[in-house]
């Protein structure tokens, strides 16, 4: 079994996005900054797994480095970690990716945020039992 994790950030209540979009999006505080920057080097050289909105989002100088890997909640998984198997692998997505994959996280890496603004989706704190 490869060594699967999640990276993300949350807001002070549990935040992960608002309208397709982190809710702190282009926020140009130091801390927002600096999450970015620690998610693009935490997962160079690694394989992300994410939904298509995740994907698309990743910009050109990004993609170079990492290997990128769409997915939706109802693919298989499996065929994709025996392709990977000797890699890290991120699952990325949010809710409806990690509702379907969590059972399979060994890691999840998550950053709070000092944001308490408006949300749509919030992190669920049962992916962290759900392996």
């Amino acid at each position: 079994m490869p060594d699967i994790r999640v990276i993300c950030a949350i807001g002070r209540r549990g935040q992960l996005g608002l309208k397709g979009c982190l809710p702190w999006e282009g926020n140009p505080g130091p801390e927002y900054r600096a999450d970015v920057q620690r998610f693009f080097d935490v997962t160079r050289g690694h394989v992300i797994v994410a939904g298509p909105r995740t994907i698309a989002a990743f910009p050109d100088w990004a993609r170079s480095d990492r290997t990128l890997v769409e997915i939706h909640a109802t693919d298989a998984l499996e065929p994709i970690l025996r392709r990977y198997c000797d890699r890290v692998i991120f699952i990325g997505g949010g809710p409806p990716v990690w509702n379907a994959y969590a059972h399979l996280v060994q890691h999840w890496d998550i950053t709070r945020l000092p944001y308490d603004g408006e949300a749509d989706r919030y992190f669920d704190p049962n992916w962290l039992c759900a392996g």
